[in-house]
């Protein structure tokens, strides 16, 4: 009974476009989160006297 438990489970479940959805949502937040941490952060040489974009938030 456990092993047609495991079958039905794996036939009804859709893992590829589940996985690939995890992996872009995760890419995604990483890249937000990476870029509004780097303008916040202090510039290294050369990006002193560059502006902050409009879009990314200020973090105190």
């Amino acid at each position: 009974m456990d092993m047609q438990f495991v079958q039905l489970a794996a036939a009804s479940f859709p893992e590829i476009p589940v996985l690939a959805g995890v992996i872009a949502l995760g890419f995604t937040a990483a890249v937000t989160i990476g870029s509004i941490a780097w303008y916040n952060s202090r510039r290294p040489a050369g990006w002193e006297d560059k502006e902050r974009p409009g879009f990314i938030p200020k973090v105190k």
